[in-house]
């Protein structure tokens, strides 16, 4: 039979698919909605998510400057939510007879200790704001911006959203202490809040100093801190010789990062030895002249590394730095593609935003459970001291991120300068560095 016509009976339908048919008689095909909404140029349905996902990253790569260093934007996030993270991680609220006070695992479980190895990383954060200032006071120099305007912008972008965080916890503690609430819980809940800010200070000084300080080798103020250790702990000096290494301690990665902004360790040698030298040295440190393993304070304990940073966080840090350059060419790579870069970016368009609220994020969702629940909850409330309490407290760090992410979208339009609508408007990144030969290199 093959190679006949196909015999057609009068008034009948040819025998075909009744899909097909459909098609061809111009009507629906019956059980295929996402197929005509894929013709008609419309998203199929069920997936609205899946749409505003796409359609966000293709207005943030639009957005995206085209010779913006993407890989230092990652070294900033990844710094902020290593530092959030590790809050989460090794910060406790205990409910206990009536008042809720602070506590650390690491306190009970000093095994924890590597963990402060992965999540302290303000160094990185210093690494790249070095990068950037440095960049960008060279980029305003050469278009005549003066300096005031230049650091003035810079300042108002970094405390902006501070101004939110201080409204909102005066009229908190207000509304707490009118209630009731007991004085050392809400000293405890506003020590959380509080703390952080220090970085802030720092992180500003620094930048107004550019101009005086981008040139300035790293090595310098890593002296100063060998020094300052010397005398206050080796040699039995005033324990406020210190505080000066709050400064010098974070100058030495932020003039790391002006080094590498005006070419410098360009290499891969020099970035391997930052890594394997600090480390080596953090690791003697802590073997043989008795510095805590511990790269974060543990209440109780001898001394901390990082109020004020001790040399042991320093050189520790400048290892840090040292991997951070040499993920840059694998990270540049690594995001070309729009979705990862996407996330990256909306992690930098409210960095501030996140490090200010991570905590109040922490805080709402303890109180709420605490409130909701009617008792201490395991990894939430209770008291920090076995392998329990971790394994509870990581099935909570989900809640904390969804909590933060609405902190997040209330509050990033302050740091946005009251931006709420249109594309998005990234920081200032005047300068890439090492932006000549990339491609080589990568």
């Amino acid at each position: 039979m093959s190679g006949l016509p196909t015999r057609v009976v009068a008034g009948a339908e040819p025998s075909r698919p009744p899909a097909r048919r459909a098609v061809r008689g111009g009507a629906e095909p019956l059980g295929h909605p996402a197929r005509r909404a894929v013709r008609e140029g419309a998203e199929p349905l069920g997936h609205p998510l899946r749409r505003a996902v796409r359609e966000g990253v293709a207005r943030i790569e639009a957005a995206t400057p085209p010779g913006r260093d993407r890989a230092v934007d990652a070294l900033r996030a990844l710094a902020i939510l290593g530092v959030v993270g590790g809050h989460w991680l090794v910060t406790a609220l205990v409910a206990d007879s009536g008042t809720v006070r602070g506590a650390s695992p690491l306190t009970a479980m000093p095994r924890l200790a590597p963990v402060s190895w992965v999540f302290q990383t303000l160094a990185v954060f210093f690494l790249v704001g070095g990068v950037v200032a440095a960049g960008g006071w060279a980029s305003a120099q050469k278009r005549g911006v003066p300096y005031g305007r230049w650091v003035g912008g810079r300042l108002a972008r970094l405390f902006r959203p501070v101004a939110a965080v201080v409204a909102v916890w005066a009229l908190a503690t207000a509304v707490m202490l009118v209630a009731g609430v007991g004085v050392p819980t809400v000293r405890a809940l506003g020590k959380l809040v509080w703390s952080p800010l220090w970085f802030l200070l720092v992180f500003a000084a620094l930048t107004a100093l550019t101009p005086l300080v981008a040139r300035l080798h790293p090595l310098w103020p890593l002296v100063v801190v060998l020094h300052v250790d010397l005398v206050r702990l080796g040699l039995g000096g005033p324990d406020e010789l210190g505080w000066i290494n709050v400064v010098t301690g974070w100058l030495a990665p932020y003039c790391l990062g002006a080094l590498v902004a005006r070419g410098g360790l360009r290499g891969r040698a020099g970035r391997w030895g930052l890594l394997l030298g600090g480390g080596s040295a953090a690791a003697g440190l802590v073997l043989w002249a008795g510095y805590p393993a511990s790269m974060v304070g543990v209440p109780g304990g001898r001394m901390s590394n990082l109020d004020p940073p001790s040399l042991a966080a320093v050189v520790f840090g400048l290892a840090q730095c040292g991997a951070a350059l040499l993920l840059l060419g694998p990270l540049r790579r690594a995001l070309r593609r729009p979705a990862l870069w996407a996330a990256v970016a909306v992690v930098n368009l409210g960095a501030m935003t996140v490090f200010l609220w991570h905590q109040t994020a922490m805080i709402i969702v303890t109180a709420g459970a605490l409130l909701l629940a009617g008792g201490p909850l395991p990894g939430l409330h209770t008291v920090p001291e076995g392998p329990g309490w971790v394994a509870a407290r990581l099935l909570w760090l989900p809640v904390f991120a969804l909590a933060l992410a609405g902190c997040w979208a209330a509050f990033r339009g302050h740091e946005q300068g009251g931006r709420r609508t249109g594309g998005p408007s990234f920081p200032v990144q005047e300068s890439a560095p090492e932006r000549k030969g990339r491609a080589r290199r990568a």
